[in-house]
């Protein structure tokens, strides 16, 4: 199948027909609110999204049993009966993956104690409720269903520990033999915490929970695979978020050669950090295939994504912060349980240990700090990266305690907050905890945000609806795009740090940029086209984007971290501006003077005047020229065509055409335009931004309105602010649903809460507001474009502030606290016993 590509409508054949080119200087395209060029295909019902892939073909379908238990082992297996069934072409149990790998855990950070890997299917042992125990291959789904109903699994019940503080008792049930259920243990520590709690004057000591939370994308996981048995390859195609790294894992765990397997991500709808858990479908997908000589598909339903594919979050933390009477904290000291489910499975590990654990002083300059983490394993579904990914954690510690700072001083919360910002000055700001915080400007961002929302005006006006009504702010700060490489090695990330770039153009001037990053809905065939149009300064129209395969992409690492823009579209910049470079020097060919003497602008190269220097590199290229000439006529016996001199100008398709020629350039100029960049920066830029929420409370009922919310957002330089917007919508959706209504909890037998939509509650168009968003520019020095994070922003920002504001209501009611999610019954209880 064709390569995954992203393609405005082609002009006018003919190099003439790029149409008008943007003018040199500024940044007519990096800035500009450009729509997005793939809506157009997907909303005419053009995708290529892998079910879509698989209805096209004639793929065997593949179902999975599941285990309806959390703990208990399998006493036998029966699948005769599904083995007779009509239309059933195999059954794949542990006893049929002899040699088959388990699941990578791809980061093990320091502190690790000991990694269980997910198994591909169960063996022996089953550790939470929705694990694969078997998997069934035959001609339609439905026979696929009917053959799993026709398993006959017996088991022998285990007791389940279910909650993370549980796991740590004396005693507690077992997940994995021969150890206990603390997977890792992490400390980091800066200052001196116990001598700043000596001397402090405010202490404040809380326990919060940050919820389960189920990323719950538009479109579900979904896998094809066809093996081709005559030239030993494999063509897989994922809804992955990363590619490569995906490719990689299916090679070792199937031992399966990895120059022979076509790695495809094509279309796809969502995935918030779930799509980058690598998955036993995948495996048995791509196994089926091999042992059955037919393409073979398994699309996920919903109620497999709510039990199947990794949570997110699940932390109980607690904090205590120290603090002067003029609101000057000058300690922190936190302890994060966090729970990693049933196995060490993907990011799981290190998002507690690292991103969270080293997060928790968010944009404050707090000088003594202890960060603790407990990992531990459960029998519940494993946890992984969610938007966010760390720091949404991180945040509602950090938020909800300086909050409860300024209830204790009866301090106005902004100035809580400003008085104890990192300031401008200080910036690179290193953490007590080791992050750096390479730019910011905090107190000016919360500025704009206060100014945006009027809080005075605010209450007076909906003062008088006979609600309660409160104002939540909270602050955030975020460092994403995770690099460099080396770093990542050190924190035990078993991933590059680097992203890829190919820019190619192509004789008639068009170009072709190929991403090792990878869109599930950002809408990179925009932002990156934009990029390399602005640095080669043609119309958007002349490139094309293409992503998610990896026989024709270079070793990319792939998206999440909110890292494209800041690693990925870096290396776009400067491979498209190596290519301009070197049409440069065959321009200065035609208009005889220096590369640096040529000026390029509205699609034309021109020379400007030359001095004493390009006077005399004419009369070396006039030299070159006849040493060109005689080595010609000695090889050929011919005169050398050569080009017209001395021009005025050299248009850029000309330009372009004769690099691939190569007629007329400078000697041991490589033919063609064809450049690859490894991007890794030298370190991760910091995002920020401030959320200011204003809700509305019914007591009697518990219901939450949010009334306003107003976003000033700091991602450095952006690249499409209508893009970015979009981002931002979508976050703050997402940091609602976790702070109102999302959570995947489960039963005292570890039955999962939420099996279907009807059980978990997703935020609709009526549980939000009008955004209001602005921003802030603080462009970081890290990579060329002074871009940092966007897409995980406000996922980070809403949960505190929404939780804050919600408080801030009921707080005359003598309502301190109320664990997320804030559904009605929960703040309608808080209000009763508060009472």
């Amino acid at each position: 199948m064709n390569a995954h590509s992203e393609t405005l409508p082609p002009a006018e054949a003919g190099p003439t027909s790029l149409g008008p080119l943007p003018a040199e200087g500024g940044t007519p395209l990096i800035g500009r609110k450009v729509p997005r060029v793939e809506d157009d295909r997907l909303l005419r019902g053009k995708s290529r999204f892998v079910a879509d892939l698989a209805a096209r073909t004639d793929a065997l379908c593949v179902a999975i049993l599941r285990s309806p238990h959390a703990h208990a082992e399998i006493e036998r297996i029966d699948d005769d009966a599904a083995r007779q069934m009509d239309g059933v072409e195999a059954v794949l149990t542990d006893r049929d993956l002899e040699g088959i790998g388990t699941l990578p855990c791809d980061w093990a950070p320091p502190g690790m104690l000991w990694e269980v890997q997910h198994p591909v299917l169960a063996s022996g042992t089953v550790c939470y409720a929705g694990q694969p125990v078997a998997a069934i291959v035959a001609r339609t789904r439905a026979q696929a269903r009917d053959a799993v109903a026709a398993m006959d699994v017996r088991y022998k019940l285990l007791e389940p520990v279910l909650d993370q503080e549980a796991a740590l008792e004396l005693g507690a049930p077992k997940v994995h033999e021969p150890g206990d259920n603390v997977a890792l243990r992490k400390r980091r520590a800066g200052g001196d915490y116990e001598r700043a709690r000596r001397s402090a004057q405010i202490v404040i000591a809380r326990r919060l929970t940050n919820n389960r939370l189920a990323p719950s994308p538009l479109e579900g996981r979904a896998v094809l695979s066809d093996y081709d048995p005559v030239t030993h390859s494999l063509t897989h195609h994922s809804s992955s978020q990363l590619p490569h790294v995906h490719a990689r894992a299916l090679s070792d765990c199937l031992g399966f050669p990895a120059h022979r397997l076509r790695f495809v991500s094509p279309d796809v709808g969502g995935g918030f950090g779930a799509k980058l858990g690598f998955y036993a479908e995948d495996v048995i997908v791509a196994l089926a295939a091999m042992r059955t000589g037919r393409a073979c598909a398994w699309i996920e339903s919903r109620s497999d994504t709510l039990v199947g594919t990794t949570h997110g979050r699940d932390h109980v933390q607690y904090a205590e912060l120290t603090a002067t009477r003029n609101g000057r904290i000058t300690g922190l000291k936190t302890r994060i349980v966090a729970d990693l489910g049933a196995f060490a499975m993907g990011m799981g590990p290190g998002i507690p240990a690292i991103n969270a654990g080293l997060s928790v002083t968010g944009p404050y300059d707090i000088p003594n700090v202890v960060s603790e983490v407990t990992a531990v394993y459960t029998n519940r579904m494993p946890t992984g990266p969610y938007r966010g990914a760390g720091h949404p954690e991180a945040t509602c510690l950090i938020e909800r305690m300086v909050d409860e700072l300024a209830m204790e001083l009866q301090l106005d919360p902004a100035e809580a907050r400003q008085r104890n910002f990192v300031p401008p000055e200080k910036m690179p700001h290193k953490l007590p905890t080791g992050f750096t915080l390479d730019s910011g400007n905090y107190a000016d961002n919360l500025d704009a945000a206060l100014s945006a929302f009027d809080i005075e005006s605010f209450r007076k006006a909906h003062g008088s609806s006979g609600r309660r009504i409160g104002v939540g702010i909270a602050t955030y700060s975020e460092t994403s795009g995770a690099a460099p490489s080396m770093g990542m090695a050190a924190v035990g990330f078993r991933r590059a740090g680097h992203e890829s770039a190919r820019v190619v153009m192509h004789p008639d001037a068009r170009v072709t940029v190929f991403s090792g990053a990878h869109s599930h809905g950002q809408g990179h065939a925009t932002t990156l086209a934009q990029i390399a149009a602005d640095a080669l300064q043609i119309p958007l129209s002349a490139v094309e984007v293409v992503q998610g395969d990896t026989s024709v992409i270079p070793f990319g690492t792939g998206t999440y971290n909110s890292r494209t823009m800041a690693v990925g579209g870096s290396a776009v910049h400067r491979a498209a501006w190596r290519i301009r470079e070197k049409l440069a020097r065959i321009a200065a060919v035609k208009l005889q003077c220096l590369p640096k003497e040529v000026v390029y602008a509205e699609g034309t190269f021109t020379a400007r005047r030359r001095g004493l220097r390009g006077r005399a590199f004419l009369a070396l290229r006039r030299l070159e020229d006849r040493v060109k000439a005689r080595v010609f006529n000695r090889i050929t016996g011919l005169d050398l065509p050569g080009g017209v001199r001395g021009r005025q100008a050299v248009p850029l398709a000309e330009a372009a055409r004769e690099a691939h020629l190569a007629h007329d350039v400078p000697l041991g100029l490589v033919p063609g335009l064809d450049e690859t960049e490894f991007f890794d920066p030298k370190d991760m830029p910091a995002s920020y931004g401030t959320h200011i929420v204003g809700v509305e409370v019914e007591p009697r009922t518990g219901h939450v309105g949010i009334l306003k919310h107003v976003i000033v957002d700091d991602c450095g330089q952006v690249i499409n602010p209508l893009l970015v917007a979009g981002q931002i919508h979508g976050g703050a959706a997402q940091g609602i649903g976790q702070a109102l209504m999302e959570d995947a909890g489960y039963a005292p037998d570890g039955t999962p809460g939420a099996t279907s939509l009807m059980d978990y509650a997703l935020p609709r168009a009526t549980d939000l507001p009008d955004f209001e968003i602005s921003h802030t520019v603080t462009p970081t020095k890290l990579n060329p474009l002074g871009a940092k994070g966007a897409g995980e922003g406000a996922t980070i920002g809403a949960p505190p502030a929404v939780v804050n504001a919600v408080l801030d209501a009921l707080r005359p009611l003598g309502v301190r606290d109320i664990r997320m999610p804030l559904t009605p019954e929960r703040v309608w209880q808080a209000v009763r016993d508060a009472e």
